[in-house]
């Protein structure tokens, strides 16, 4: 008896033993064989659960076998669906196919921590191509279904173009009213003759119908009259999806709302429309920002803006901004200040149209001068197009500026001494300006990939002081930014090449005429990296103060590269000169060069460049570093 029970206690014990090392989880790897055409593969590793589940869903032995039938199924639906109906997928653990009754066996005998060897291999067979296309319904004026569908007779038979045909011929029904039409998935038939496909579609384009009634929900603080009067979309417009989404992104572009919603009705309401539903959710209407930047020739500086975005119901906003600047570097003499304070009013007198109102007050310390400066000012700007914005504006400007325009010895061989001049200005300027803009982004924060940024400023100033100047600063601004994925391979968005040019002209005052905070200088992170800031251009005799100029020309070529998912390097060369008058042809032009690194976040890439002039000159630094947030341009 107690030999029967210590048998069948061991026989538990073994029993225990072998169930525990069989659901102990199988480590493997996997060789996935090319088929030799790029996006097929990508696919085929994305279609894969034996690839995506290895790392984060363990298995056993069985399980592994279990996984790797499953993607047998899911690889050979994977071609297919690029018109391989012919292919076969082989998948082999450890030498075995899956078919083989001693794989569970083998792969359960394997030492602990040991890894299977799965191999997926696939046959393509022969590419399906489309043969016939029908059309079972009527298709109404003047929608051209066959051109619509975008098929054609001999291509090949890929999912994905049939399915997007018959989007498009949907999408098409419904940008003419006809909001119930019903395009139904394609009927496939397989040739016995030949490796082609017989398409079918069946469609049911319903009756032509108008936008019904339009409600809005989900407001609180904002009135419900600014948006109404904000809606693209009216009852009695005729049903067009894409004027639903204008209206729908044109409410999340009033900056008050965090989110836009759409909901239309199932069917026609009383009045034969259909009813159409906003649903909005406000952002928080304060926000506190904080922004910070760093540069060896400015120094670092730091500030925070507090912001109201709906101060009366309207969305008027408000906006208090307070920053120090100049903290340390080597091309300022002390810390200095910007401060502001700006209310917006949206819509003002039409749509589209703003006005801002502005106090500003800020103080520089700079090798080139040292400025105090309060400014008051009024801009209308007007919205013509989702690409091009104009505005007018008049400000006044209240300023002293400090400058060294000379150094004196005060005894033969001795050093020279700085005779700062103090100037005091009164400025009335009318700026006017044209921005072109169609990289498409919400903010100049985000990571421009394709697209051209441009802009024309004309400011006509009169400046009260010692001496008094009348004069016209002319300034004209290009970006444009190259995506290279069809030139190189990579995905969209990875490889993009960028370019800015720069072009500057003050008329109607000399050199010495124009205030020194309205000449144009050149030297920093927005004209030529690699020298300090301000410092391009012609200096005052016996100084290290630049004198300024009245033209500047400038411009940049920039390479940024995306790695992984949040990083990305640059590299670029800036070049540009400050002079008395513009030249199409600069003759004493100066170029620097370098390279970063990018952090990209939600809000913008964070950069790190450094950079050094190519012709260095006496007293110049070697190199500058720039830290901030958004690309340089």
């Amino acid at each position: 008896m107690k030999s029967t029970i210590f048998t069948l206690l061991l026989f538990g014990a073994l029993g225990w033993a072998c169930g525990a090392r069989a659901a102990d989880p199988q480590a493997y790897q996997v060789d996935l064989a090319s088929v030799g055409y790029g996006d097929i593969d990508q696919t085929l590793k994305a279609t894969s659960d034996l690839l995506s589940l290895r790392s984060s869903a363990p298995v056993s032995p069985f399980g592994l076998i279990a996984r790797a039938r499953s993607d047998t199924d899911r690889l050979k639906t994977a071609l297919e669906s690029y018109g391989y109906y012919e292919a076969h997928v082989s998948i082999n653990i450890n030498g075995l196919p899956l078919t083989d009754p001693s794989l569970g066996d083998a792969l359960t005998a394997l030492p602990k921590g040991s890894s299977a060897r799965v191999a997926i291999s696939f046959s393509l067979g022969t590419l399906y191509h489309l043969r016939r296309i029908d059309i079972d319904g009527e298709v109404p004026p003047p929608i051209n279904a066959r051109e619509t569908l975008g098929l054609t007779t001999g291509q090949p038979a890929v999912a994905a173009s049939v399915l997007a045909g018959g989007a498009r011929l949907l999408s098409a029904l419904q940008e003419q009213g006809y909001a119930f039409a019903q395009v139904d998935p394609p009927i496939a038939y397989e040739a016995a003759d030949a490796p082609v496909l017989d398409l079918s579609f069946h469609l049911a384009a319903g009756s032509k119908v108008r936008i019904g009634d339009i409600h809005v929900e989900g407001l609180q603080r904002i009135h419900e009259s600014l948006v109404r009067r904000r809606l693209l979309l009216h009852s009695g417009d005729l049903y067009k999806p894409s004027a639903i989404e204008a209206a729908r992104r044109d409410l999340l572009g009033m900056n008050v709302f965090g989110q836009v919603s759409v909901q239309v009705g199932s069917q026609a309401d009383e009045s034969g429309g259909v009813p159409v539903t906003f649903k909005l959710r406000e952002r928080l209407r304060h926000a506190i920002t904080v922004n910070a930047a760093y540069s060896s020739d400015l120094g670092g500086s730091g500030g925070v803006t507090w912001t109201d975005r709906n101060v009366f119901g309207n969305a008027e906003q408000l906006s208090v901004a307070a920053s120090l600047t100049n903290l340390g570097g080597s091309d300022t003499t002390g810390t200095g200040y910007d401060t502001s304070v700006k209310y917006l009013i949206p819509d003002f007198l039409q749509r589209n149209q703003s006005l801002q109102i502005a106090l500003t007050a800020i103080k520089q310390q700079l090798q080139a001068y040292d400025q105090k400066a309060q400014t008051a000012s009024a801009t209308l700007s007007r919205k013509l197009s989702s690409v091009w914005t104009v505005s007018a504006g008049l400000s006044t400007t209240d300023e002293t500026i400090v400058q060294v325009i000379k150094a004196e010895q005060q005894m033969p061989g001795g050093p020279f001494i700085p005779d700062p001049v103090t100037f005091n200005y009164t400025l009335i300027a009318l700026p006017f300006k044209v921005v072109y803009d169609s990289t498409n982004l919400p903010t100049a924060l985000e990571d421009p990939r394709h697209g051209f940024r441009g802009s024309l400023s004309l400011t006509p100033t009169l400046a009260i002081g010692h001496p008094n100047a009348t004069f016209l600063i002319s300034t004209l601004s290009l970006a444009t930014y190259f995506d290279l994925n069809n030139l190189l391979p990579t995905a969209p968005g990875r490889s993009v090449l960028a370019a800015r040019a720069l072009a500057g002209v003050a008329q109607g005052a000399g050199e010495l005429s124009l205030p020194p905070d309205q000449r144009f200088y050149a030297g920093g992170t927005s004209t030529i990296r690699g020298y300090g800031y301000q410092l391009v251009g012609p200096m005052f005799p016996n100084t290290n103060n630049p004198t300024g100029g009245t033209a500047i020309t400038a411009g940049g070529l920039e390479f940024r590269q995306r790695l992984y998912t949040s990083w990305g390097v640059v590299a670029f060369v800036d070049a540009g000169q400050v002079s008395a008058s513009l030249k199409p042809l600069p003759d004493e032009i100066r170029v620097g060069v370098g390279a970063g690194a990018r952090y990209y976040t939600p809000i913008g890439p964070i950069r790190f460049d450094i950079a050094v002039p190519v012709d260095r000159r006496p007293g110049e630094d070697s190199f500058e570093i720039y830290v901030g947030l958004g690309q340089a341009f």
